[in-house]
């Protein structure tokens, strides 16, 4: 059963067994969730109001480019490749539209956001994991999952950092609304001094490989 994706041009007998590159899109939602996971638990455990705040920054601008890959490309995937895939769909989207409310009524208030993020959160992972990922795994090929985990991380660059409750959800329209969000978002990150990524985050070992805040990366 297919995702929908178009084929793959021929290369002919020069390489007859192409295999793209890159991460499956299943392994890439599951590593972002366990990344996200961790640096909820990173502040709940840090003392420093200050740096609390720095990272609920970033976990904000982390779920909010994770919501905008899975709308683009999963669901999507989900609904041509599963017999009741639109309704999947849909629920998942309800989750999505839960947590974007959520983040957006819960600014980084050095505490992680209110109760009602990590709620959100948790029934997002968990409906994803146990009724998405499982049954895209099963019904596309190695291949496909391949291309959309390629087409997914590099929308994840110019996703938005921020929740947008009120964008499009599906597309075509997510797909061009996304990016513009994402750069009005840079922008404000940029005036702000404002970090969005936790290898950004003071001491991360790798924080000396970019500015601290609003890279276009």
């Amino acid at each position: 059963m297919s995702v929908g994706l178009p084929p793959i041009p021929s290369l002919g007998e020069a390489d007859p067994n192409h295999d793209p590159g890159g991460t499956d899109l299943v392994t890439l939602l599951l590593d972002e969730h366990r990344a996200i996971d961790q640096l909820r638990t990173a502040i709940a455990g840090e003392a420093d109001p200050a740096r609390r705040r720095t990272m609920s920054d970033v976990l904000v601008a982390m779920i909010s480019r994770h919501l905008s890959a899975e709308e683009q490309y999963l669901y999507p995937a989900v609904r041509a490749a599963l017999p009741d895939g639109a309704d999947l769909a849909q629920a998942g989207i309800d989750t999505d539209r839960q947590l974007h409310g959520a983040l957006a009524g819960s600014p980084a208030d050095g505490n992680g956001g209110t109760q009602d993020v990590p709620a959100a959160w948790h029934r997002h992972r968990q409906f994803t994991e146990s009724e998405l990922l499982p049954r895209l795994r099963t019904a596309a090929t190695a291949e496909e999952l391949i291309r959309l985990g390629n087409r997914a991380a590099i929308a994840e660059e110019a996703a938005p950092t921020r929740p947008h409750p009120g964008a499009p959800e599906q597309p075509p329209w997510n797909r061009v609304a996304a990016p513009a969000l994402g750069l009005l978002d840079k922008v404000r990150d940029l005036v702000a001094g404002r970090t969005t990524y936790p290898e950004d985050l003071p001491g991360s070992p790798d924080a000396h490989r970019r500015g601290s805040s609003g890279d276009d990366r």
